[in-house]
Parts: C-alpha cells; sequence; structure tokens
C-alpha cells in the first residue's frame, strides 16, 4: 500500500523530528564535554547516533511505500544546560516530545486506516518508553547525587561504559 497524503507528511514531519533530536543530543554531549565529563558525553553521543537510526526507520518504511521522504528545516537546539541535571532533564523532555509525535502518528495511522504503518508505529510506542523510562531513571540518579563529585564521576564512568548499538 502506498503511503500518501497526511501520513505521508506526518512521516516526513517525524523524520525531522528524529534528526533534530539527534542534533539535541549531540550538543547535549558538547556541554558534557565542556564539563569534563566524557563517559556522559559519550552517552549523549550514543544518544545521538540512535536518533539517526530511528530517522532512517522511518525513511526506509517511507521508501519502501513509494513515498518520498523529505527531511524539514531544522533549527539549532535550544540547549542551555548549567549541570548534569539540566542535561538529562532537556534530555527527559525532548524524548516526551518524540513519544507524543508518535502516539499522534499512530492515532493519525488508525483514522487513516492504515494498517502497514501500525507495526512500525508499535515499536516506536515500546522505544520511546523504554527510552523515557532510561532518561527519568538516571535524572532521578542524577538528583540524588546532588553536587556529589565522587557520585558525579561514578555515574560517568557507568554511562561511559555503553555500548554503541
Amino acid at each position: 500500500m502506498e503511503l500518501t497524503g497526511k501520513l505521508a507528511e506526518a512521516f516526513n514531519t517525524q523524520v525531522t523530528l528524529e534528526l533534530t533530536a539527534a542534533t539535541v543530543y549531540r550538543q547535549l554531549a558538547v556541554e558534557m564535554d565542556i564539563m569534563s565529563l566524557p563517559g556522559i558525553a559519550g552517552w549523549f553521543r550514543a544518544q545521538a547516533a540512535e536518533e539517526i537510526v530511528h530517522a532512517e526507520k522511518f525513511i526506509d518504511h517511507m521508501t519502501d511505500r513509494s513515498a518520498h521522504p523529505q527531511i524539514g528545516e531544522q533549527s539549532a537546539p535550544a540547549v542551555n544546560v548549567k549541570s548534569v541535571a539540566d542535561a538529562f532533564a532537556a534530555s527527559l523532555a525532548h524524548e516526551q516530545k518524540v513519544s507524543e509525535a508518535i502516539r499522534e502518528l499512530y492515532r493519525l495511522a488508525q483514522t487513516e486506516g492504515d494498517i502497514d504503518s501500525i507495526p512500525l508505529l508499535h515499536w516506536f510506542i515500546d522505544e520511546q518508553v523504554e527510552e523515557e523510562a532510561s532518561v527519568g531513571e538516571i535524572l532521578d540518579r542524577v538528583n540524588l547525587i546532588g553536587n556529589d563529585g565522587s557520585g558525579l564521576l561514578r555515574l560517568d564512568s557507568e554511562l561511559g561504559s555503553r555500548k554503541n548499538s
């Protein structure tokens, strides 16, 4: 079934949102590098790479269905962090924005009767639940640590051990 109309437009918007998320995560990585937290910076770089993979999933779905993916305009990320907690709060807010966009795509696919998009969107719904939980847990831990240097360094080491997927 060809992907057309409102749903194709919405998928293009999602591609742009996923690539914007990658840029936000890359900027958060820069901020953590500046704070001399290379492990946390690496974690954010891995997140940025994952967001590009997400955009590719949408692009592949669209091209498989004879749609024409178009990357929309992106503005510079509005990232203003002064602490690790700020960085993870920004991350969580962005994940929540992406989650709502995925839910809107799902609702639109249902309205349009596009059952071919539902499996992809189910995958993304599961992924977003996992992403929000993961970032939320890290933010909770950062808030527990507060300004304790040894705690932040331990978290930096732990997050730096993440394998890029």
